[in-house]
């Protein structure tokens, strides 16, 4: 009764919503709209989803939607019907979404921001109505939320989380949502009438259909810019913004331990409590504090084997640092809405991860020790906002002095291994006509306060670096945009500590064929710049995108921020034609060719390719994408690990990449890669199959094995000094052919109850094994030749040791490098939004691993020792509470 008396009310509301002459619904609004209406509140509105209010029956209704996929530029499909409604402390948005066939409505439920192919309902709003940024808000059928922030007109970001609340309905009519936007969640001046920029997206997933209030052409850049105008919001006020987050944690950990370890018994209990802060500084700042913050990641890293001399990149999870952090990500990224890199490793300024992260300092040889897993972070602050037309952000963040526990004998000491540390970074960028042009400026600092003086040769006292970017639009339609930014870096310490920079990875000083660097032992600081250019077609069939960049020799950042290497210059071009309109057998489709070359500033070609790739999307809604690059022989100034350059023979990359319609119950996909290099340099095949299976609205289950085999017939494995090296500089550097194998898999389960409960399981396990034979040491420089020597053996304590095929050498004795690694990593996450804003987390996390120095790839041996060694178990319950006066 009570479910047939709700749908007469439903439909008795969509009949006198339907008697509403059109112009009072707004019918003229099209792909151009130029205007939409909102209407204040009188009746209150509970908010169920279903409209059958009597307030919205006041609003003009925004109606005329047109499609961008899959028919660009045609009439949506189906009706849709938006109302806009405001009061003093919210917008209130109430979307009919009309469909003939309701029984075809694609309602998955999942956890909050995942994307899920199902039927949604986004609004944009620009609330500065600076048509550069802004914010989404979005419901799918399922009642799955969906928000982010819109920055550089064409981009988005989904990790900011507002509190706000949407509800949805699906009757015979199709299905209905509404939605409760509070102003404290809108960044808008104070003023008395306000004018925003807004849109709609509606999308039909069985269709592949995404339609537009305002439509973006899928050749056309600007997204923010093209919004319609919100009218009709007069006396309302930016809100007194004060959000405080308080939270509780408890922990227990049953670690894998050597008996005796007077640090560890096999099991740790804590519990700890803390608090986020939000206060709103006027109308356009936010600042966001943290006490004894809680920086314990929910997911986590995947395992990863990493043979190169280059870091292992890892995603920030840390909500105080994801959220608001496109203001400090954005730095040289203004602009254009492309920037290819082809071979550019990049430089971010900030890399947050560094902030808090494990102990950096070395640890006295003892019988046991026990190491924090992460400096504890005092105290944090971030301040983003406006301030007339500049945009700023600036975030501090202290972290404590931490000691290890260190047993030798009976003889317990507390070393210091990481210094009281400060971080900072702060930005401003200023956009002008409207967002065509733009400059903006960072700063990153770092400084550290030693108690020890043993750490003031392994760490640096401080680092400083300044950036400037910014971007040049060159005609009216914004064809056409030059992007670029410049930097410059200083680090300074003691003489062994930037003595130990010149020499990372990142340097490699001591390179003895190198004549435009020199290594200096005496050195107390280390100064470099860098900077890009980049020159984008953005809009049309035709695309062209072309970049000059250079990291000089001296340039680090790796104190805050993230860089791979320097003494680097690299340039790319790219040229391509799209076709976005359907054909028989396309429904779209995009074709590149590009070429790009690298050098060290010694003017050495360090890396050369031409680049061809084809994407193609079947009508059906299979995609296929394929890579072919063939790299002509180059110098590689990193073989040596800081030795001199060899050369690179020539090769050629495979990929074909294949995706089915991920609208079925069944979706697939495989990846295909391969190489071959001449000279054995490198051969790789790598398989990737993957299969997921929906089989309710609730659960989905995704399987993604991997299979990859390397070989190379030079894998490094260390350097020896011997003064009789004439041909290598009196060093040798020691080579040897590797044969790994890897096998992995990426397996997800996820299990929606409600919009706001959830359960995700996830693991990984990884087998992985590397073979060294057929040892050998570099002939000469600048070529790709070894002598080989003789035949590895065992003596003992895993060292082997090698005899250079030169009469008179001493053997060369290293680590044994072969290895055979299985491990299993995974956590399960049930995650429940109790309330808008307050979460209470229950997290499982397992972590095992073995290692054996064979070298032998054995896949029955490597599955059992996975499952039958030790585990370490870590169980967290953390419960937030947000609340706002």
């Amino acid at each position: 009764m009570l479910a047939t008396a709700l749908l007469a009310a439903t439909l008795q509301t969509a009949a006198q919503l339907a008697a509403v002459p059109a112009a009072a619904r707004g019918d003229s609004l099209s792909g151009t709209a130029a205007e939409v209406r909102a209407v204040r509140l009188g009746d209150p509105i509970a908010l169920d989803g279903r409209l059958d209010d009597r307030a919205w029956i006041q609003a003009q209704p925004s109606s005329r939607f047109t499609q961008r996929l899959p028919r660009e530029g045609e009439p949506a499909t189906e009706r849709t019907e938006v109302r806009l409604l405001y009061d003093d402390d919210a917008l209130y948005v109430g979307a009919r979404l009309f469909d003939a066939a309701p029984d075809s409505i694609v309602a998955l439920l999942a956890r909050r921001d995942r994307i899920v192919t199902a039927d949604r309902f986004t609004i944009f709003l620009d609330a500065y109505h600076d048509r550069r940024s802004g914010f989404y808000f979005g419901v799918n059928a399922a009642g799955t939320l969906y928000d982010g922030t819109l920055y550089n007109d064409d981009w988005n970001s989904d990790v900011w989380d507002g509190v706000w609340d949407a509800r949805v309905s699906r009757d015979s009519l199709g299905w209905t949502a509404e939605m409760r936007i509070p102003y404290s969640q809108l960044r808008f001046e104070r003023r008395d009438v306000h004018v925003w920029g807004i849109n709609y997206k509606r999308e039909i997933a069985r269709r592949n259909e995404q339609a537009y209030l305002v439509l973006q052409p899928n050749n056309a850049s600007g997204f923010v810019s093209r919004f319609a105008s919100l009218v009709g919001i007069e006396r309302v006020s930016p809100p007194a913004r004060l959000e405080v987050l308080p939270y509780v944690t408890a922990r227990a950990e049953y670690l894998t331990h050597d008996q005796g370890d007077p640090f560890n018994d096999g099991s740790r209990f804590g519990s700890d409590i803390g608090a986020d802060v939000k206060v709103g500084i006027g109308s356009n700042l936010t600042l966001d504090g943290t006490v004894n913050p809680d920086f314990g990641q929910v997911e986590v890293d995947p395992a990863v084997v990493n043979l190169s001399d280059v870091e292992t990149f890892f995603e920030e999870r840390r909500p105080f640092f994801i959220e608001g952090g496109t203001i400090f990500t954005n730095f040289g990224y203004g602009g254009a809405n492309d920037f290819w890199g082809f071979n550019w490793g990049g430089a971010d300024f900030l890399y947050s991860r560094r902030i808090g992260r494990a102990p950096q300092g070395s640890v006295p040889d003892a019988d046991y020790s026990s190491t924090p897993s992460g400096a504890n972070i005092l105290g944090a602050a971030k301040l983003t906002g406006k301030v007339g037309s500049w945009n700023l952000g600036a975030l501090n963040a202290l972290t404590s002095r931490e000691y290890a526990r260190v047993a030798m004998g009976e003889t317990r000491t507390r070393p210091e291994v990481e210094p009281l540390s400060w971080y900072g970074v702060s930005r401003v960028q200023k956009e002008f006509a409207s967002g065509r042009h733009g400059v903006g400026f960072i700063g990153t600092g770092t400084a550290r306060a030693f108690g020890e003086p043993r750490l003031r040769s392994e760490l640096s006292a401080n680092a400083f670096a300044l950036g400037v970017d910014g971007w040049l639009t060159f005609d009216k339609a914004g064809v056409w945009v030059l992007s670029a930014w410049a930097g410059a870096s200083r680090v300074a310490g003691e003489a062994d500590r930037i003595a130990d920079v010149q020499r990372s990875s990142v340097h490699y000083f001591q390179r003895p064929d190198a004549d435009h660097f020199t290594f200096d032992s005496t050195r107390t600081s280390l100064s470099g710049w860098a900077g890009r250019m980049l020159l984008n077609k953005q809009k049309g069939d035709w695309l062209l995108n072309a970049s000059l960049g250079a990291f000089s020799p001296g340039f680090e950042a790796n104190d805050v921020g993230f860089q791979i290497w320097a003494d680097y210059v690299n340039s790319h071009l790219m040229v391509g034609r799209r076709w976005t309109r359907p054909s028989r057998l396309f429904q779209s489709a995009q074709a590149n060719i590009a070429t790009y070359r690298s050098w060290t500033f010694g003017g050495d070609m360090t890396g050369a390719g031409y680049w061809a790739r084809a994407v193609l999307q079947f009508r059906n809604y299979y995609e296929w994408v394929g890579i072919v690059e063939y790299n002509p022989e180059s110098f590689n100034a990193r073989r040596t690990r800081g030795g001199p350059i060899s050369l690179n023979p020539r090769g050629v990359f495979l990929r074909s990449e294949f995706t089915s319609d991920t609208r079925k119950t069944w979706s697939f996909g495989l990846n295909l890669e391969g190489t071959d290099y001449a000279l054995d340099r490198q051969s790789t095949v790598l398989v990737e199959p993957s299969v997921e299976w929906r089989p309710t609205s609730k659960l989905t289950l995704k399987v993604a094995p991997l299979y990859e085999n390397l070989k190379t017939a030079a894998q490094y494995v260390g350097e020896f000094e011997d003064p009789g090296a004439t041909a290598t500089f009196g060093r040798r550097y020691l080579f040897a052919r590797l044969n790994q194998n890897t096998l992995s898999a990426s397996v997800r389960l996820n299990w929606i109850f409600t919009p706001r409960m959830s359960l995700e399981l996830y693991a990984q396990p990884l087998l992985s094994s590397g073979a060294y034979t057929e040892y050998k040491e570099l002939a000469r420089p600048r070529v790709y030749e070894f002598g080989l020597t003789g035949p590895a053996t065992s003596i003992g304590d895993d060292q082997l040791a090698v005899t250079p095929a030169t009469p008179g050498v001493a053997a060369l004795e290293f680590d044994d490098p072969n290895f055979s690694l299985a491990s299993l990593r995974g956590n399960a996450i049930l995650r429940w939004e109790y309330l808008p804003g307050s979460t209470l987390f229950v997290v499982w996390t397992q972590n095992r691993a073995d290692t054996v120095l064979d070298g032998e790839f054995r896949l029955r041996d490597g599955v059992s020792r996975m499952f039958g060694g030790a585990a370490d178990n870590v169980f967290l319950v953390k419960l937030s509470y947000w609340w706002r006066p």
